[in-house]
């Protein structure tokens, strides 16, 4: 049976990932990587800024089930698929 709880993780090649505790088997549900430019920028922030990023995602789901519109500026953002 899957575990309820989930946990932040730095995996081997240094992604950071959201994953259920005591599951190392699946795949992570969320991950972040970093390009070499973005981990010179934030140093050794990068972990507290990966960490962040999935906060503000879950915090964003639990607003949508519970029918609130999310919080922030996605309207300044742009999205596209390459």
């Amino acid at each position: 049976m899957n575990s309820p709880y989930y946990e932040i993780v730095q995996l081997s090649d240094g992604e950071i990932a959201l994953q259920r505790v005591d599951d190392d088997e699946s795949a992570p549900l969320v991950r972040i990587n970093f390009s070499e430019e973005a981990k010179f920028f934030l140093q050794e922030q990068y972990v507290d800024v990966a960490k962040a990023m999935i906060n503000t995602g879950i915090r964003a789901v639990a607003q949508l089930e519970s029918g609130e519109e999310i919080e922030g500026e996605e309207d300044q953002l742009v999205s596209r698929t390459v």
